[in-house]
This record gives C-alpha cells, structure tokens and sequence, in this order.
C-alpha cells in the first residue's frame, strides 16, 4: 500500500473511531443529564446562599451529662517547633453531632456506614417556637406536621426534618439544659410524630436542642424507636431561623470513624 493510501486509511479509521467515542459521550451525558434531572425534584434549586447549622464549640458547650464533650492537651507548641496542633479528646455526642442507628442499637449502622445520598437531603424545618415559649418540654406532635405539610406540601422521602424551637438562642445560658429546679427542659419530638415521619421515609430528624427526646422524656421512646429503624438525628442545630420551611438543602459532614455510633458535624444549608 502507497504511503498516501496509508494515511489516508488511518485517517479513516481515526475520523470513525472519534465518531464512535463522540457519540458514546454523548449518550453517557444524555443519561447522566437523565439521571440528574429524575433526582433533583427532591433537593432545592439553590440561589447559592449557604447557612451554617454547626455551632462553634469548646469544653464549655452544654452536654446531655454535664461534662466536657472535648478538652484539648497542646501537642505542639509554635514556640517550640513554629507551628502548632492540640491533641483533642473528643466525646462523640457534643456540640452539633448525628446520632447513628448504633448509638441506641447493639449492631446498627455506624456513623461510618450511613449511605451518603442520605446525608444530603431536602431540609424541611416546622417551627414550634410559640410552643416552647410556654412549655420548655414542649414537642413536635403530628398535628404540627400536618400543620407543616399543609402549608408547605408534601415531606419529600430521604427529607431531614428539623425541630425549630428557638433553644439555640439559649446556648451559653442555664436554661439551654435545666429549668429552675435543675431538672431538664428542653423541646424534641414525640414518638408518635417520628412515627410519622418514618411512614413518610424521612432519613433524619434534627433538633436545635441537646436531645431528639424533650428534656422530661423518662424512657427516651424517640431515641429506642428512631435509631434503631436505620434512620439518624442531628442534636444542637443552630442557624435555623435564617432558612424558609421548605426549600433548603442540607448537607450533613458526618463524621466517618469506624463504629461510631455517632459525633461532631458540620451541618450547612444551601438555599
């Protein structure tokens, strides 16, 4: 074969391959785009205006148990090396922290093995600040999801639902944990509304104060009912009075320890 006829044969064949690879591109795109297109009707179609829902937090945060969630021991010293790091001993339930399967199961789900496509989700918040402003034990009852979904419309399956009762403002004073005499007061859900929500295949529940369960909960019903069905919660949201009922997406940075049963998140809305 001449040289000419040579390359003009590979150019053929080049031309035909770049034709079949183009193509082949073009259908992956299109089924990607598909896919893309099928899954966002769940997720909010953001602006790009970030909340973050994560309280900053020191050994000083208020704890379920009283007690120091983290302390921190100089490791390193700038004086010493010119650079600086802290060993931190870090209790997994303080600050703003997701409550895994594991933590109210003997073999659930680890915070290491929640499935991501459940730590991104559509975040629907049902404020009941009016409620907790006259019973600090107050709860998210069904009736005030169904007050929710008739405002709002439908909870979207693999939703977070989130309990706005105005605590985080109390952060950093008494009554975030305890009442006058000392005991715990502070809103959660009621069993019979997580019930619910588990009906409606909502992949977590969030609270903007120290428990899932209200402060004067004796047999922690959401906790032992919540968890164990594979479902998560997130304690100590902050930031919720600055994103709409519905609308939001939120992004959950669970913390990935293997058999955790849960820890410190970094919690972020996008609307």
């Amino acid at each position: 074969m001449c040289d000419t006829c040579l390359i003009e044969s590979v150019k053929q064949s080049m031309l035909s391959r770049r034709s079949l690879f183009t193509g082949a591109a073009a259908t992956t795109a299109a089924a990607l785009a598909s896919g893309l297109t099928a899954a966002r009707p769940a997720l909010a179609q953001a602006a790009g205006r970030v909340v973050d829902l994560t309280h900053a937090y020191d050994g000083a945060f208020p704890t379920f148990d009283g007690n120091p969630g983290i302390l921190y021991e100089p490791a390193v010293k700038f004086a010493d090396s010119g650079y600086q790091l802290w060993k931190l001993t870090i209790f997994e339930h303080t600050g703003t922290h997701i409550d895994a399967p594991l933590h109210f199961t003997e073999d659930g789900t680890s915070v290491a093995d929640l499935a991501p496509e459940r730590l991104v989700c559509p975040l629907c918040i049902i404020d009941i600040k009016a409620k907790a402003a006259e019973d600090p034990n107050a709860m998210v009852e069904p009736a005030d999801i169904e007050a929710y979904v008739s405002a709002n419309g439908a909870i979207p399956a693999g939703a977070c639902v989130a309990m706005n009762s105005g605590w985080a403002a109390k952060v950093g004073d008494p009554s975030y944990r305890n009442d006058a005499e000392g005991k715990f007061a502070f809103p959660g859900f009621s069993k019979a509304a997580t019930d619910m929500l588990a009906g409606m295949d909502a992949a977590c529940i969030g609270v903007d104060t120290l428990s899932l369960d209200p402060g004067n909960s004796a047999d922690f019903a959401v906790h032992f009912s919540w968890l164990p069905g594979g479902r998560f919660g997130i304690e100590n949201l902050a930031g919720l009075d600055g994103l709409p009922a519905s609308g939001a997406t939120v992004f959950i940075g669970a913390p990935k320890h293997k058999t955790g049963t849960g820890g410190p998140a970094r919690v972020m809305a996008v609307v």
